[in-house]
């Protein structure tokens, strides 16, 4: 069963190809695949929150100490009868907590058309408490469904320490024109693609072994938030003019 509530410590660098080829060469001794796709490698989508006046955009690009986001997420190709993950990621103080559920694509969407009219515990989740909880920040926030954002990942485990998680994410693309997730991940480039996200993350502390290798290989670490430059990239007419775009 998916974990549905946990925390932890996010770490992010922006990459080159040529250094992912060389980290994987260096920790795959440490490391095993995710379960999830072949050898790790998957498809993720997100359907991305965010209110008429964009405040989950600007709580993310203000850094502030709390910020947090909703998402309505699928692996893969996926279909409308098929699962997906509806989630509220919050951080604070760069330590990451997410509360998440799941519950069929269509029911997500038919909660997204009439859970205000309809009693929560009607709908079929794996998790009511959290249903709740999304429903409590959807409501406060004003959220509305903003944009699909894409991105092949390779996932690693750290063979002795399975808290340890290594996500290598490519080819990132958004889009805002169809915002249905069982129409697949299609979308504009916002990254370029020679370059990788990499999210290094742990429940307490990186291993020495692993910051001995990141800084050998010099890699960078950036903050860059996918939503963010997303949102740049698809909505810059709307946003405020001195709104400066994350370099990525």
């Amino acid at each position: 069963m998916a974990i549905e509530i946990f925390k932890r410590r996010e770490q992010k660098y922006l990459i080159t190809l040529e250094q992912y080829s060389l980290l994987l060469e260096q920790i795959m001794p440490y490391m095993r695949s995710d379960k999830l796709g072949v050898d790790g490698r998957y498809v993720v989508s997100s359907l991305y929150f965010d209110s008429d006046d964009h405040k989950i955009y600007f709580e993310t690009k203000n850094k502030l100490a709390f910020r947090q986001k909703l998402r309505l997420r699928t692996y893969n190709e996926t279909g409308i009868e098929k699962s997906a993950f509806f989630e509220m990621k919050q951080k604070h103080n760069n330590v990451v907590n997410k509360r998440r559920m799941l519950l069929p694509l269509k029911e997500a969407y038919h909660y997204l058309e009439k859970g205000d009219k309809k009693h929560l515990n009607d709908f079929h989740t794996s998790n009511s408490q959290v249903l709740r909880e999304i429903d409590h920040f959807r409501t406060l926030y004003g959220l509305k469904p903003e944009m699909v954002v894409s991105y092949d990942r390779h996932a690693l485990h750290g063979i002795d320490n399975p808290e340890l998680r290594i996500t290598f994410d490519f080819n990132l693309r958004c889009r805002n024109d169809d915002l249905l997730l069982e129409h697949g991940s299609d979308g504009e480039y916002f990254i370029d693609c020679n370059l990788v996200v990499l999210e290094v993350k742990v429940n307490d502390s990186v291993p020495l072994w692993l910051t001995r290798i990141l800084q050998a290989l010099q890699c960078e670490q950036r903050s860059a938030s996918k939503y963010c430059t997303s949102m740049e990239l698809l909505q810059r007419n709307q946003l405020p003019g001195k709104i400066e775009r994350e370099v990525v």
